[in-house]
């Protein structure tokens, strides 16, 4: 069951405003979309209350869609509701991220065994593109731009395995785990460790090495999870368990 979230009055207050809409013309609001973006941006923290009143007000619609968006939302992972108290942005305990980070890692490495069998040039090109802007956010310091950055190289590495649901399956686990940005606490050192991650997953992919590759992505992972270990115990990330 849920626990309630603590809210505070600055989080009542900022969600919507931080609301970007992405409807053009006369396109109805695309509630269900733009919470969503809002979520995975990851500018308001877990625990995050969304205000139907003002999420409405905003999209200039009744409750009604707001309410049921949030609902596709919770299945989705991506909010809590506590009865009397409301929706909120989802927050996971510890355990809950590193299994969420455990299934992503079986899920990779099956990816991964197919990519490399159907990969193409043109998909190491567009693995590299990806290696080379994750590397250059990664020296700028732009916690938003490296989030975005290590998905695409990711999904770039999984991509040719053409695999939609097991790909579909992945980015919903991902999904759960963006509001927190861990990466965005993640030390210096921490940073350079993945880098080198990140290389040898490139490496690997272009030289077509299954074992290796699918080796390389556990090790990648092992240090995500030590790298969350670290703030384990912060509120603002994580939900106490019990």
């Amino acid at each position: 069951m849920s626990q309630a979230p603590s809210i505070s009055p600055r989080r009542r207050s900022v969600f919507a405003a931080r609301l970007i809409s992405s409807t053009t013309g006369s396109e109805p609001p695309r509630v269900i979309e733009d919470l969503r973006r809002a979520i995975l941006a990851g500018d308001e923290p877990p625990g995050t209350l969304i205000p139907i009143d003002a999420v409405a007000s905003f999209f200039g619609v009744s409750h009604i869609p707001v309410r049921e968006a949030l609902k596709v939302l919770l299945g989705e992972g991506l909010v809590d509701h506590v009865p009397h108290v409301g929706y909120s942005v989802a927050k996971l305990s510890f355990a809950e991220f590193r299994e969420l980070y455990e299934v992503r890692q079986a899920l990779e490495a099956a990816a991964l065994r197919a990519a490399v069998q159907h990969a193409t040039l043109a998909d190491d090109e567009t693995v590299r593109a990806s290696h080379e802007a994750l590397c250059a956010a990664s020296e700028q310091a732009d916690d938003r731009k490296y989030h975005a950055e290590s998905r695409r190289f990711h999904m770039a590495l999984i991509a040719p395995a053409r695999m939609k649901r097991l790909v579909h399956m992945y980015e919903g686990a991902w999904n759960m785990t963006e509001a927190a940005r861990p990466m965005a606490r993640v030390s210096a050192n921490g940073r350079k460790t993945f880098c080198a991650d990140h290389d040898h997953l490139l490496d690997a992919f272009v030289a077509r090495d299954a074992e290796r590759l699918v080796t390389q992505s556990a090790a990648h992972f092992e240090h995500l999870k030590d790298a969350i270990t670290e703030f384990r115990d912060d509120p603002e990330v994580f939900r106490p368990s019990g």
